[in-house]
């Protein structure tokens, strides 16, 4: 009998690669989607037909109790949160009723219908901060810079609680930066992909930028969600960093999306104020030993190869939509 996943934040970039990845280890996959007046789906649309979707919401107990006992997954992947940083600043409350609270929502479902689910819960490198030491590992202290990473890290500890309380095989996975041509268009790198792609094209002129020398250890989102799903399958439930180890900027992002389409990036990105943060978070890289070791996980795309495949999937993208005003205007 094939084994069941439920997945919060299906429709997101995370929840595309896993909903795949899962459905590609013959998975029977579910997704939770909160009712909304426009459905946003593109992300998973050529998985439509393999998937169930259920409309449920993280703020609503009751509405996770009834999806669970209905579904009763084997594995239930949390990846449904308020998840941009800048947003957290301006909707710091629903931030936290979605990305802190939401957890002990699903954790305590999990509890009252069926203890035996495995829980994966996406935890954010965001949680470290201004952080104390360099590379971070799991033992590494938090000090979140945000109100995103702050609810991120009562999440993470709720979820350490119901593991060590009530025997729940909950696992949390301290996620750092991973992209994907996925990715939103409100993050810094698609935004920069985008941009390039645009200007390439002679849609856009100019991109703003915040702060250029924020430092990131960036991988892509296919690789991340491997981990997540090697947690589940271990013998006893752990908390894991996934990240690469290596550290860029935004500018060294900047500098490697412009070139690879033959374009100097200092001609086309303006400095923004508006765009920095109120108190930064600067320098985050990884420590994935952990994960290497006794998962085995390893990520397989690396920065450059992450930038030129977002930059040819918007190169993509663009064209396709030059193509489609052409067709309509001579239609």
């Amino acid at each position: 009998m094939a084994r069941r996943a439920l997945i919060t934040g299906i429709t997101g970039q995370d929840g595309a690669y896993l909903a795949q990845f899962l459905l590609d280890k013959g998975y029977e996959v579910h997704g939770m989607v909160r009712r909304a007046s426009t459905e946003n789906f593109e992300r998973i649309a050529h998985l439509r037909d393999r998937l169930v979707l259920h409309q449920a919401d993280l703020l609503d107990q009751l509405s996770i109790i009834t999806l669970i006992s209905e579904v009763r997954p084997h594995e239930l992947y949390n990846l449904a949160a308020q998840s941009f940083v800048p947003t957290s600043w301006l909707q710091p409350l629903l931030t936290s009723e979605f990305t802190a609270l939401g957890v002990t929502r699903v954790l305590e479902a999990i509890r009252l219908v069926d203890p035996s689910i495995r829980f994966f819960q996406a935890s954010s490198s965001e949680m470290f901060g201004d952080a104390r030491e360099e590379p971070q590992n799991e033992r590494t202290p938090f000090w979140p810079r945000s109100p995103y990473g702050v609810a991120k890290a009562y999440g993470h500890w709720i979820t350490v609680n119901y593991r060590e309380s009530y025997g729940i095989f909950a696992c949390s996975g301290i996620m750092f930066n991973h992209e994907s041509p996925l990715r939103g268009k409100e993050f810094v790198t698609r935004k920069i992909t985008d941009a390039v792609a645009r200007i390439k094209l002679g849609r856009q002129e100019k991109l703003k930028l915040g702060n250029l020398d924020a430092r990131r250890d960036w991988g892509f989102a296919g690789d991340f969600v491997r981990a997540m799903w090697l947690m589940l399958q271990q013998d006893k439930p752990d908390d894991y960093v996934v990240a690469t180890g290596r550290q860029h900027t935004v500018r060294e992002f900047c500098q490697l999306a412009f070139s690879y389409v033959g374009l100097h990036w200092e001609d086309y990105v303006e400095i923004d104020r508006a765009l920095f943060r109120p108190a930064e978070v600067n320098r985050l890289r990884g420590d994935a030993t952990k994960a290497r070791t006794v998962l085995g996980w390893e990520p397989t795309v690396t920065f450059e190869q992450l930038v030129r495949m977002m930059v040819d999937a918007d190169l993509e993208r663009v064209q396709a939509e030059l193509a489609q005003e052409v067709a309509a205007g001579g239609s």
